[in-house]
C-alpha cells in the first residue's frame, strides 16, 4: 500500500446550532444531533482532531497546545444542566506544533496557547459525535479580519499537514441572524434562508465548476443571494473556507438540517 493510501484525512463543515441546545435534548435540534451521530458512525475513527470553531477570534491564527484542555462555558441564560457539561478529551501538543510549523511556512501568523480551553463550539459537536472524549483535540482560532480569503489560505495552507487519520472539523452554522431564529419564521424569511442555502450546496458540491470559480465564490461568498441577511457578521462561515481552503475539491456528501426552524448545512468532504 503506497503512502497515499495511508494517509486519511476527513473534512467536515457543521452547523453546530444554539449554545449548548443540542445536548440538552431540544427538540429543534434532533436532527442535527441525529445527522452528527450518523456521520460519526460513517467516518473513520480518527486519531486526532482539528476543530476551527466560529466562536474563537485571535489577531493571528492561533492553536490550542494544553495536553488537558479545559472547557469554556461562553454562553449565558441556560438551565444549570449546561454548565456542567463536561468533555474532558486529551489536547494533542505535537499537533498543535506541526499546525503552528505549517502555518509559518505559508507566511501566516501563528501561535500556540496552553492556557485557553476549547468552546462550545468544539466541545458540543465532539460530544455528540465522540461521547466517550477519548480522541485528542486541538482548536484553532478564526483570524478577527474576518476576511474569506484570509481563511481560504489559512485552510490551503493545513494542505501540508502530515497527520494520518486527522479528521478536521469547521464548527459553525450557515444562517447565522440571532435575531431571525427569534421572531416568526415568515415565508419571506424561509425565503431568503432557502436561497441562500441553494447557493451555498451549489457551490460546494457542483462538480462542473472549476476550482478556481469555486474558490472565487467563497471568496466573494457576500454576492450570494441574502448573504448578509443570513450571516450579518461573518464569524460563522469562516469554518466554512478553511475547510475548502483544505479540501480543493467538491464536497462528498451535503445534509440539510432543520435547526432552530431555519434550513442549515452539513459538508463533508473525503481525502
Amino acid at each position: 500500500m503506497n503512502n497515499d493510501q495511508t494517509k486519511h484525512l476527513d473534512i467536515l463543515f457543521l452547523s453546530h446550532g444554539g449554545g449548548p441546545l443540542p445536548l440538552l435534548d431540544d427538540p429543534a435540534h434532533r436532527t442535527m444531533v441525529q445527522q452528527l451521530q450518523r456521520m460519526a458512525g460513517k467516518l473513520r475513527r480518527p486519531k486526532a482532531i482539528l476543530v476551527v470553531s466560529a466562536h474563537w477570534e485571535e489577531e493571528v491564527a492561533t492553536i490550542t497546545s494544553s495536553a488537558t484542555p479545559s472547557l469554556i462555558y461562553d454562553y449565558y441564560g441556560f438551565p444549570p444542566a449546561a454548565y456542567d457539561i463536561q468533555y474532558p478529551c486529551p489536547g494533542e501538543p505535537a499537533l498543535a506544533q506541526q499546525l503552528q510549523e505549517v502555518l509559518l511556512a505559508a507566511g501566516i501568523p501563528a501561535r500556540l496557547d496552553a492556557e485557553r480551553g476549547l468552546d462550545h463550539g468544539t466541545f458540543v459537536p465532539l460530544k455528540l459525535m465522540y461521547p466517550e472524549a477519548d480522541i485528542p483535540c486541538v482548536q484553532l482560532s478564526l483570524v478577527n479580519n474576518l476576511s474569506a480569503d484570509t481563511h481560504l489560505q489559512l485552510g490551503e495552507a493545513l494542505q501540508a499537514l502530515d497527520y494520518e487519520d486527522l479528521l478536521v472539523i469547521g464548527s459553525g452554522f450557515s444562517f447565522h441572524n440571532m435575531r431571525e431564529f427569534f421572531t416568526t419564521n415568515t415565508p419571506e424569511v424561509q425565503a431568503k434562508n432557502v436561497a441562500f442555502e441553494h447557493w451555498l450546496n451549489n457551490t460546494c458540491t457542483d462538480n462542473t465548476l472549476d476550482e478556481s470559480e469555486r474558490r472565487r465564490r467563497l471568496a466573494q461568498w457576500t454576492q450570494a443571494p441574502y448573504a448578509r441577511f443570513c450571516h450579518p457578521r461573518e464569524e460563522h462561515l469562516l469554518p466554512l473556507q478553511v475547510c475548502y481552503g483544505l479540501a480543493g475539491q467538491p464536497c462528498t456528501e451535503h445534509v440539510s438540517l432543520d435547526i432552530l426552524h431555519k434550513q442549515a448545512s452539513l459538508f463533508y468532504w473525503a481525502k
